[in-house]
């Protein structure tokens, strides 16, 4: 079965959307490129297309969305465990504010 699995919203976003479950050590072929899978990623979730570093931006729908908490390899899951807003102000960023 030669299912697409990745959804890439915009050209210049560094993340693609899972269409289906993804599990790690998948070679996924992407508008030429190849990501390999680097933890179990969700459906409808996102995957790095390349290595973030930490404090990276992260885009989207061809804009940003947001920036990482701590380094990203390239293949990883990206989702709230290291990914911020820089738009809202989210429990954690409170907590955080608030000591």
């Amino acid at each position: 079965m030669n299912e697409r699995a990745l959804l890439h919203l915009a050209p210049d976003d560094n993340v693609a959307v899972a269409l289906r479950t993804l599990v790690p050590g998948e070679s996924l072929e992407l508008e030429g490129r190849r990501v390999t899978v680097g933890d179990a990623i969700p459906f409808a979730h996102k995957i790095a297309l390349v290595a973030l570093p930490m404090g990276s931006t992260v885009t989207k729908y061809g804009v940003a969305i947001g920036s990482t908490t701590e380094p990203v390899a390239a293949g990883a899951h990206v989702h709230v465990h290291n990914l911020k807003s820089d738009y809202i102000v989210n429990r954690e960023d409170f907590f955080e504010a608030a000591s």
